[in-house]
């Protein structure tokens, strides 16, 4: 009987505990800190000093986390009427929303001190306004105001990089906000591609989200656009000598995978042709940066 009791907590503490992690996107959180990693080691042609680069991940990365939570929160109501995130925590009831709140708190509190006393206060004070961005200002007004919230409130995702910049050189520079540039424009034909996806289920929560409030084909044309323009501004760091061949040959080559799937999702389109197009360009981002990275210490 006392072996089954013990038992029986274990699992309730060990669910405890995947709840919490749930509730910080880790997935989201991890392609996140990869683009501000990248943006660390653009930032110098030598190692990067080790009390740097774990502080500066670990402050990054709670501050990330901390957003993703009062996400959470404050979708909790909408969250639950949609397919894809009605099992979420919050919405869910696995996790109040005090309970979230203050963990989002701890979670702040911890990465904003990470990075002020133990990198720079640059760095703190932009990661912080990014969680408001994101936090506040997108998932508290924008989503639920205009159909353009993914692509003002993008700005917030985009820091990243640039954060991991300031966190090695304590500046802002153009070649930082060139990456920030980068995912500022992936960000609309990524999540446009998810809502093309799930267009009822923004439609029964009530989100204008784009194929909500101008339809799903005029949605389709401006991921392809879009598509385009981050083709056009993915060439970029070439053309500025910020990167070498192996990233002019990667990043086309991913590039144009990203309009094939744009361009069949607008002419050519399938069952799944909007969440293949999404699912593809998670993995654009995260091998974009990785060419990034590979170019910067494989320069030919």
């Amino acid at each position: 009987m006392n072996k089954s009791a013990s038992l029986s907590n274990t699992q309730v503490l060990q669910s405890s505990w995947k709840d919490y992690y749930e509730l910080t996107k880790p997935r989201v959180v991890m392609l996140l800190l990869l683009t501000a990693l990248v943006g660390m080691c653009l930032a110098t042609d030598t190692w990067i000093e080790p009390k740097v680069l774990v502080f500066g991940m670990i402050g990054i990365g709670f501050l990330s986390s901390a957003a993703a939570v009062i996400n959470h929160v404050v979708d909790h109501k909408i969250d639950s009427l949609m397919a894809r995130t009605f099992n979420r925590p919050v919405a869910k009831g696995k996790v109040t929303p005090q309970k979230a709140l203050t963990f989002a708190f701890v979670l702040g509190v911890l990465g904003f001190f990470s990075l002020a006393l133990f990198v720079n206060m640059l760095t703190a004070v932009l990661t912080l306004a990014s969680l408001v961005g994101y936090a506040v200002i997108y998932t508290s007004y924008l989503k639920r105001a205009t159909p353009q919230n993914i692509v003002i409130g993008g700005l917030a995702g985009a820091a990243p990089p640039l954060l991991g910049w300031t966190a090695v050189t304590g500046e802002i520079h153009a070649y930082a906000l060139l990456l920030v540039l980068i995912v500022f424009t992936w960000t609309p034909p990524h999540f446009w591609a998810l809502a093309i996806h799930r267009e009822k289920d923004y439609a029964k929560a009530e989100i204008p989200m784009l194929p909500c409030t101008h339809g799903v084909e005029f949605t389709k044309t401006c991921v392809l656009l879009y598509t385009v323009l981050l083709c056009l501004v993915c060439a970029l760091p070439y053309l500025v000598d910020m990167s070498g061949v192996i990233y002019l040959v990667g990043s086309s080559l991913l590039n144009a995978g990203f309009l094939y799937y744009a361009l069949k999702l607008k002419f050519a389109p399938e069952a799944n042709t909007a969440m293949d197009t999404f699912k593809f360009s998670i993995i654009h981002l995260m091998l974009l940066f990785i060419v990034l990275l590979v170019d910067h210490y494989f320069v030919i």
